[in-house]
């Protein structure tokens, strides 16, 4: 699992160059035919990765109920972030991966709801959810590069 361990550090650190690269204006736009913002679709991945790993493990999460449903599948852009908001997702990036690490080193996620994702894939244990993340990650990655053409 170090291999996607680390292309999930790699992905994030594109994230993370994101947010300091694009200002606080860019990261709240919703460009034209696009439904959510670059600060949304980074903070999704966030969330995304939490309901995926933790919370189909039954085990709690590591973010607030509240930036859970904010963010998860099926929300949308709703209000702009903050400064403060960027600073708290850019430890957040990293700081939940770190956690996910320690705890899969630790054995934790020792049970695993089945859950079939939007791509008719199943999910059957740990390892499948954390590979699975990386996809959905690469596809926001992918969304944020087509929005920056248009901020």
């Amino acid at each position: 699992m170090d291999f996607t361990f680390d292309i999930t550090l790699k992905t994030r650190t594109i994230f993370y160059n994101l947010l300091e690269s694009f200002s606080l204006e860019k990261l709240n736009t919703k460009p034209e035919g696009f439904n959510n913002t670059v600060f949304w679709n980074i903070k999704h991945v966030v969330v995304t990765q939490q309901l995926l790993i933790y919370n189909l493990s039954g085990l709690p999460m590591l973010l607030p109920e509240a930036e859970i449903e904010a963010y998860r599948k099926g929300s949308t852009y709703e209000k702009d972030a903050t400064n403060k908001d960027v600073e708290i997702l850019k430890k957040q990036l990293f700081s939940t991966l770190e956690q996910t690490q320690i705890d899969y080193k630790k054995g934790l996620f020792k049970t695993f709801n089945e859950y079939t994702v939007s791509t008719k894939s199943v999910l059957s244990n740990i390892e499948d959810a954390l590979e699975f993340n990386n996809f959905h990650d690469g596809i926001h990655l992918g969304y944020i590069l087509a929005m920056k053409k248009n901020l």
